[in-house]
């Protein structure tokens, strides 16, 4: 899954890209839970499924909401 379907899927959810982060990386913010996640933009470059379940859960987002990770 790349960055670009990511950031979809969060804005869907509510979530706002707050700023650009340290090197490839943007951080986002879910205002419902008010938790932060650092989440990488590697272009064209997918991220791994670890990666997006942890930033899920880390903005308190439940996987069923988020939809399936592939």
């Amino acid at each position: 899954m790349r960055y670009r379907e990511v950031a979809k899927r969060l804005k869907k959810l509510g979530c706002q890209e707050l700023r650009q982060g340290k090197g490839s990386h943007r951080i986002w913010l879910n205002p419902e839970t008010n938790q932060i996640a650092s989440v990488p933009d590697w272009g064209g470059k997918d991220l791994a499924p670890g990666t997006v379940r942890a930033i899920i859960r880390e903005l308190g987002i439940s996987r069923k909401e988020f939809g399936e990770i592939v």
